[in-house]
Parts: C-alpha cells; sequence; structure tokens
C-alpha cells in the first residue's frame, strides 16, 4: 500500500480525535505502561484494513509490536483474533478509535463488495463489479482498496482519468447542436489515445449513434435485465457494456445474467455497513 497516501488521512484522524491530547488516558494511564491487547472480530466478513490500523497506531507508538494473524483480503469468522499487539498502553487507548474506524469501515466495504462478487459469480464467470466515485470525500483512496480486498474491481478513481459522457452532459451537447460524433473526435483529438471514453444511455434507441461515434464503453443506465439483454446483443461485442443504476445484492445476479460486461455499483461505498471489530485489553 502507498502510504503517502494514507498518511494526511491518520494525521487529520487523530487530530479530530484528540485536538488537544486525551485528557482521559493522559490523566489516569501512567506514560510507562506497557500491555497487550487484541484486535477481535465480533462479526463474519472480509478483513480490509489492517496495514492502515498498524500505521495508526505506529503513529503514537513506533515501538509497537504487531503480530498479524489475517491479512487484506481474508475471510475472518466472528470471535476470531486478528492482531495481537503489545506496545505503550496510553498510546494504543489513544489511537484506538481512530484505527477501529478505519479497519471496520473498510472491513464493511469489502464485506459487501465480496457479497455482490459471489452472487455475480453465480451466473457469470467473466462479469466485473466495481465501484463507483460515490466515495467519502478524503477516503476514496482507501475505500476504493477495500473493493479490491473484498474481490471486486475499481471504476475510474477520479474525473481526470477517463472520458464518460453522462446525461447531463448529452443534454447539453444536445442544447448546442453537438453531434456525438463530434464530440467524440475533439475527444480524440485533445487526449491521448490511452484515454478511455465511455457513454451512458438509459433507452436502445441511444445505443446506434453511440456506437457510430466510437467509443470504448457504453453505459446501460437503469434497465431491467431483459432489457439489458437486447442491449447487449446489439453492441454484439463492439464495445463493453457496463450496467449501473437498480444494482442491489437482490438484483445483482439479474443483471450478471443479461451478459454485461462491467456492473457498477455506489452502493459498493456508500451503503456499506461497518463491520464489527474491537480492541481488547489482555
Amino acid at each position: 500500500m502507498d502510504f503517502s497516501q494514507v498518511d494526511h488521512i491518520i494525521e487529520n484522524a487523530l487530530h479530530e480525535d484528540m485536538p488537544w491530547g486525551d485528557v482521559t488516558s493522559e490523566t489516569v494511564i501512567d506514560p510507562d505502561l506497557h500491555h497487550d491487547f487484541v484486535i477481535l472480530l465480533k462479526a463474519d466478513g472480509i478483513i480490509a484494513g489492517l496495514p492502515v490500523a498498524e500505521r495508526t497506531f505506529r503513529h503514537l507508538d513506533p515501538d509497537l509490536i504487531w503480530h498479524a494473524l489475517k491479512e487484506d483480503g481474508a475471510s475472518g469468522k466472528k470471535g476470531e483474533i486478528l492482531v495481537r499487539l503489545t506496545g505503550k498502553t496510553r498510546k494504543i487507548l489513544m489511537a484506538e478509535r481512530v484505527a477501529l474506524n478505519i479497519l471496520q469501515r473498510l472491513s464493511g466495504i469489502a464485506t459487501l463488495t465480496s457479497q455482490y462478487v459471489q452472487r455475480a459469480r453465480t451466473v457469470s464467470a467473466t462479469v466485473r463489479i466495481t465501484d463507483t466515485r460515490k466515495t467519502t470525500p478524503g477516503l476514496r483512496f482507501l475505500e476504493k482498496y477495500a473493493v479490491r480486498m473484498g474481490g471486486g474491481h475499481n471504476h475510474r478513481y477520479s474525473l481526470s482519468d477517463a472520458v464518460m459522457l453522462k446525461d447531463n452532459h448529452l443534454a447539453i451537447l444536445k442544447q448546442e447542436g453537438i453531434s456525438l460524433q463530434n464530440a467524440v473526435q475533439k475527444i480524440r483529438n485533445r487526449l491521448p489515445h490511452t484515454c478511455q471514453i465511455e457513454i451512458e444511455v438509459d433507452t436502445i434507441d441511444q445505443i446506434n449513434a453511440v456506437l457510430e461515434a466510437g467509443v470504448d464503453c457504453i453505459l446501460l443506465d437503469n434497465m431491467s435485465p431483459d432489457t439489458l439483454a437486447e442491449a447487449v446483443r446489439m453492441i454484439d461485442g463492439r464495445t463493453l457494456t457496463e450496467a449501473s443504476g437498480g444494482v442491489s445484492l437482490e438484483t445483482v445476479a439479474s443483471i450478471a445474467a443479461a451478459g454485461v460486461d462491467i456492473i457498477s455499483s455506489g452502493a459498493l461505498t456508500h451503503s456499506a455497513a461497518a463491520l464489527d471489530i474491537s480492541l481488547d485489553f489482555g
């Protein structure tokens, strides 16, 4: 993991949690005390964020002894010990909440992603489950990492990564009298050949014009499984197909069965419940 992307998150979170110290631990816990703790899994799930949690504790106690019994991406059962750690008692208590918040959040995302992947795999061995940009501001790097730990894939990381012409872009182009072909050609002329172009459609009738414009992927938005299957037949492998909108644990298998290449869901990051994990003394 690239900790240059993570350290400022940890520093900001620790400052938020103790802007002028920990008035509890610093008044009742002797600074020279050292104790053993365990990080305990209190629900079944997929683990993500252990290196970040370790980094959080080490930010306050560089000499911490950290013995992880699980790795990110591994599944765990309720009651399993994830980590045994030993260090300065006061520092461990000061870092506890921030470390657990990150670990619980990322493990929750990985767990939900794994559930989506498993359901999609019941009908398709090749479909990709991907996230979106619907991430917590400031935590995108970590949340997209958690999606990968759950067996999913990442969509574009930011607006800088790829071209996506969505409903509002298309409405503005239409208002300005700019055809899709001209818009795509303008994009091709200005950007490197490595930059992918994707266009959103929400009806079957839009597909031919998008294909004629020459794109790398078509986003099929809020279509029923039957309509998705019809769209996939029309496109016939001429470009990648992505289904989005209306994706849930209940619908993901039927969407995958339509034959799309990619299923993207913002729920992976914006609706994942934190996985229950605790730090216990002794």
